[in-house]
């Protein structure tokens, strides 16, 4: 294995971190971007107070139009849980890449134009990584991508990889 091939397995681990870690803290409202009198769990919504007061540019009313409700919660929520497990574990990489490269698309379509650049802000480096990721065997090396690549399933469905 080459050094790239850790690298990306340290980037996967690391960004499913931050994914899995945002979908727990906005669960159960740990305190840290969420109270827990916010939690999901309180009843609060995960994605209100963002799409209603943080967005800004073409798409704010868009996204001011569906802060909150019950369908894009689910979906946001389902989004952290499921790439940051995918990421953690490395099963499904393929897939969770992509769908997270597309939920950062999502994220800075909503602030146009980021605050400090133009154009580029974290989420679009995220998407970088996460589109790097899907497109490389990170999930092999510390984690049971190299299983998961062998079962039926993923031999006949190559994008569940």
């Amino acid at each position: 294995m080459a050094k790239t091939d850790y690298i990306l397995a340290i980037l996967r681990l690391s960004l499913g971190w931050i994914f899995f870690w945002a979908f727990i803290d906005k669960l159960y409202g740990l305190g840290f971007a969420t109270t827990s009198d916010k939690s999901w769990l309180a009843g609060g919504s995960p994605t209100f107070g963002f799409l209603k007061n943080a967005t800004q540019g073409p798409f704010s009313s868009f996204y001011h139009s569906i802060a909150g409700t019950p369908v894009v919660d689910f979906l946001f929520m389902a989004g952290l849980g499921l790439i940051g497990v995918s990421l953690i574990l490395g099963v499904g990489v393929k897939i969770a890449g992509y769908s997270g490269a597309l939920m950062m698309l999502l994220m800075w379509s909503a602030v146009l134009p980021p605050q400090n650049n133009p154009v580029l802000d974290d989420h679009i480096i995220y998407l970088i990584i996460l589109i790097t990721l899907a497109s490389s065997k990170s999930g092999h090396i510390w984690g049971l991508g190299k299983q998961w690549s062998s079962t039926s399933i993923v031999k006949k469905y190559k994008f569940l990889e």
